[in-house]
């Protein structure tokens, strides 16, 4: 299958205009066991927000992908949203070019997948833009090669999971508020799944454990031993309500019933931290512009 740009693509519905790429939250992560490979087991519970990096996508005539702004200190080729569109070129034959800028919004490290969100926006809007009617799984798929989390932004849909992350079911949640605060440290995701001290020997637990209030995170012990900025974060917002870790950090969240409760802590933060104020979502806001497309 192959796709050349021809003059007049950019006016196709969707060509320029601005696409979001949501944060998401774990709101629970269990790790039930180790693979033979070294991967983890896991369960957990994603859920999408309305805090979203924005990407814009230019046919370009050359066949090339690139950035319109790379970030800094991340060289191009290896930026996740270029080796998403290369990977999809490759995958179909697909002969088309394009030009990608990041508007971005969601603090890098942090835990709330934004690099992952990226690829996972540019596999799905360049699958439409391009034409290439890949399905849904076949795309998951390629983003699992690009990273664990990339899968469940593509499924679009907060999310049970197992696995390694990659086995998604659907799970309607409340669409509750969220204050995260984003520490001033970077914590590495492979440095502590390799600590001798984290649990890896969780109970598998169902669906309506969780529901029920089984919300525990099985690195919280370990990143607030090893990041002590994480553990003040935890420390400071624990004063408001249960504060809990996204992932392996470093954002922590807590969670809030309505918008002016979560606007009151929000504010007595953010003098101190790097905070945000976000709604959660059932539904992908990607997937809500696709449909008005």
């Amino acid at each position: 299958m192959g796709f050349i740009v021809t003059e007049g693509m950019e006016f196709i519905s969707g060509w320029g205009g601005k696409w979001p790429a949501p944060a998401k939250l774990n709101l629970m992560l269990r790790i039930t066991g180790r693979r033979e490979d070294g991967y983890h087991l896991l369960q957990t519970v994603f859920q999408m927000l309305d805090l979203c990096d924005w990407l814009a996508f230019r046919p370009v005539a050359d066949g090339s992908v690139s950035l319109l702004s790379p970030i800094p200190g991340v060289p191009e080729q290896e930026d996740l949203t270029v080796r998403a569109a290369n990977l999809l070129k490759l995958h179909t034959g697909c002969e088309a070019g394009v030009c990608i800028e990041i508007e971005k919004k969601l603090p890098m490290g942090g835990g709330l997948g934004g690099g992952s969100s990226d690829a996972a926006t540019t596999l799905v809007v360049l699958n439409r833009l391009w034409g290439l009617r890949l399905p849904k799984q076949e795309l998951m798929a390629l983003g699992l090669r690009l990273g664990a989390d990339v899968p469940v932004f593509v499924f679009g849909h907060a999310a049970w999971g197992e696995g390694v992350g990659e086995e998604l079911q659907p799970i309607m949640l409340p669409e509750q508020w969220f204050v995260i605060i984003k520490p001033d440290c970077h914590v590495n995701t492979k440095e502590i799944f390799c600590s001798e001290g984290l649990t890896r020997d969780s109970k598998v637990i169902k669906m309506s454990d969780f529901l029920a209030g089984e919300e525990s995170n099985d690195c919280t012990e370990e990143v607030c031993k090893m990041y002590p900025r994480v553990r003040d974060a935890m420390n400071a917002l624990s004063v408001y309500a249960g504060a809990r870790l996204t992932g392996t950090g470093a954002c922590v969240f807590a969670q809030f019933p309505s918008k002016e409760e979560a606007e009151v802590v929000f504010q007595a933060l953010k003098n101190e931290w790097l905070v945000f104020l976000a709604k959660g979502l059932n539904e992908s806001p990607l997937y809500k512009k696709l449909e008005q497309e």
